[in-house]
C-alpha cells in the first residue's frame, strides 16, 4: 500500500462503516487514477508525496454528513438520526420565522399599517433608522422565507439564504465584542451559536435523499406560533403584566418541555404505532435549549434570583426530556428500514 493510498483510506474513515464496506475500494481506485500518469518515476514520487486535495476532503466530509444524517437507502439508525435532525432544524428555523413575524407585526402596528389603531404607550416606539436596523428587518423576513423553502423542499435555496442570514448577526456580535455596543438589536453569542449557527450547519441533513417534510402541519405551525405565542406575549406586555413572563431562553426551555410532555403519552403507550424520530428530535431540541439557557445565565451573574429561576427552568426541561428519552433511544432501532442503497452517492 502506497503512502497516498494510506492517506485516502484514513480520509475515508470519516464515512460510515456500512458504506465503506461496499464502496471503499471503488473510491480508492477512482482517487488514485486521478493522480497516476503512467510514468513509473512520476507515479512513484506522487504516491509518496501527494496528499488528498482540499476539494476531495470537502467532498468526502459532505458525503459523510449526508450518510450519517441519512435518507432513503441508509440503515435505520442513520435514517432515524437524519429524520430527527431534520425535524429539529425545522423547529429551530420555525422559531426564527415566528420571531420574524413578531418583528413584522410590531413594525406594522407602530406604523399603523392598514389603518391599525395606535399601540399602547408601553409598546409604542419610534422605528429606528440606519443601515443596521434595515438589515435587521430584512434578516427577519428572510428567516420566514428560509422556513417556507425548507418545508416546500427547496433545500439549496434555504441553505444559501440561511448562510447569508447569519452573517449580519455574526458581524454585529463581533463589533459588539470589539466596541462594547451592539449596532442593532441582534442577539448575543448565547443565541447566535446554538439557535442560529448550529441549525444552519445541521441543514446538511436536507439533501436529495431526504424524505420531504409534511407541509401543512409545519405551515400551520408558523401561523399557530404567531397566534398562540407572539400575540399573547404582546397582550401581556401591553397590560403591564410582563414582569413574571420568562425571558426568551426560559421560554425556549418551557416550550420544549411542553412538547416533551405532550409527546410522552404516545412515547409510553404500548398501542402506539411505534417510536418515531420525534422523541429523538425533542431530545436534540432540549439539548440546544439547555445550552442556550446555560450560556445566557452569564448575563445574570449578579442577580441570584434570576439565576435560580434559570436553573429551575433547566430542571423542568430535564424532567420533561427524561420522559421521552427512552423512546428516543428506541427510535434508532424501530424506524422502518428504507430501501437498500444500490449505487454510490456522489461525493
Amino acid at each position: 500500500m502506497s503512502d497516498l493510498e494510506r492517506r485516502y483510506r484514513r480520509l475515508l474513515r470519516l464515512l460510515p462503516g456500512y458504506y465503506r464496506e461496499q464502496w471503499e475500494e471503488d473510491m480508492i481506485t477512482a482517487f488514485l487514477d486521478g493522480w497516476l500518469t503512467g510514468d513509473p518515476e512520476t507515479d512513484e514520487y506522487i504516491t509518496t508525496q501527494a496528499w488528498p486535495g482540499w476539494a476531495e476532503v470537502t467532498s468526502v466530509i459532505g458525503l459523510a454528513a449526508r450518510l450519517y444524517l441519512g435518507g432513503a437507502g441508509t440503515p435505520r439508525r442513520y435514517f432515524a438520526w437524519g429524520q430527527a435532525v431534520r425535524r429539529a432544524v425545522l423547529a429551530a428555523v420555525l422559531v426564527h420565522a415566528v420571531l420574524g413575524l413578531d418583528v413584522l407585526v410590531q413594525t406594522a402596528w407602530n406604523r399603523r399599517v392598514f389603518g391599525l389603531p395606535a399601540p399602547p404607550a408601553i409598546l409604542w416606539a419610534a422605528t429606528p433608522g440606519g443601515v443596521w436596523f434595515t438589515v435587521f428587518y430584512v434578516v427577519n423576513v428572510v428567516w420566514i422565507v428560509i422556513f417556507v423553502a425548507l418545508v416546500l423542499g427547496h433545500y439549496r435555496t434555504a441553505r444559501v439564504l440561511a448562510v447569508l442570514a447569519i452573517v449580519p448577526g455574526l458581524v454585529a456580535s463581533l463589533q459588539a465584542q470589539l466596541t462594547g455596543s451592539m449596532p442593532a438589536p441582534f442577539a448575543s453569542w448565547a443565541f447566535w451559536v446554538p439557535l442560529t449557527l448550529a441549525p444552519v450547519l445541521a441543514m446538511a441533513a436536507f439533501h436529495r435523499d431526504a424524505p420531504p417534510a409534511v407541509r401543512w402541519p409545519w405551515l400551520l405551525a408558523l401561523a399557530a406560533g404567531d397566534l398562540l405565542v407572539v400575540l399573547p406575549l404582546l397582550a401581556l406586555q401591553a397590560s403591564s403584566n410582563f414582569a413574571w413572563v420568562p425571558d426568551f431562553p426560559g421560554q425556549c426551555c418551557l416550550l420544549v418541555a411542553l412538547a416533551c410532555l405532550a409527546s410522552a403519552p404516545r412515547a409510553w403507550s404500548r398501542w402506539a404505532a411505534g417510536p418515531g424520530a420525534w422523541s429523538l428530535a425533542l431530545v436534540l431540541l432540549a439539548a440546544v435549549a439547555a445550552v442556550y439557557r446555560i450560556a445566557s445565565l452569564t448575563e445574570y451573574r449578579h442577580d441570584p434570583h434570576l439565576i435560580a429561576v434559570g436553573l429551575s427552568e433547566l430542571v423542568i426541561l430535564a424532567v420533561a426530556t427524561a420522559l421521552v428519552a427512552p423512546d428516543a433511544a428506541r427510535a434508532q432501532a424501530a424506524t422502518p428500514a428504507p430501501p437498500p442503497n444500490r449505487r454510490p452517492m456522489a461525493a
